[in-house]
């Protein structure tokens, strides 16, 4: 039987590294990405950009076919997980049993929808630190990630040997 410390020791080797070409994709998508959604929110004043999204856009456009990165992830994730963040900052406050409270239960709620978007997990962290409005949801949360994946749609599919999405529901 393993010991518990040995278990830290790692058994496997480190991942291989991103080919020059995927790498110079992964940028202009990313780039791509939060410069059309940041110009949006210049031009129109409304809040459209999450810290989030910066995470969303490395699993968009440098691993487009993880499940992490499709679009019914991206879009639910990122809404489940504000909304959760916007219920229990409505009900308990914000204080740290709080935070820990939501990251947790938004969690649970992405992995009981089958809409688990890893950076969505900070959405509730974002949210008990800026105390937004329920206007949070639509704008930056709903209407940026839709956005993000419009792009990653539009993006991906002009890679010869990309195809996005995988699967939308």
């Amino acid at each position: 039987m393993m010991s518990f410390f040995s278990k830290m020791q790692g058994g496997a080797q480190s991942p291989p590294r991103a080919s020059l070409r995927l790498i110079v994709i992964s940028w202009v998508g990313g780039v791509l990405a939060t410069g059309i959604v940041a110009y949006l929110a210049s031009m129109t004043h409304l809040a459209l950009i999450l810290g989030s999204f910066g995470a969303s856009c490395v699993l968009l456009f440098g691993f487009p076919d993880s499940p992490f990165s499709q679009p019914r992830n991206v879009i639910a994730g990122h809404f489940l997980a504000s909304l959760v963040g916007l219920l229990f900052l409505t009900t308990l406050g914000a204080v740290w049993w709080s935070i820990a409270l939501a990251v947790g239960t938004a969690i649970a709620v992405m992995q009981l929808t089958r809409t688990v978007h890893p950076p969505a997990g900070s959405n509730p962290v974002i949210v008990m630190l800026t105390a937004p409005s329920w206007e949070f949801l639509l704008t930056p949360t709903l209407l940026g990630a839709i956005i993000l994946v419009v792009v990653a749609i539009l993006f991906n599919n002009l890679i010869k040997e990309r195809r996005y999405p995988s699967y939308w529901i």
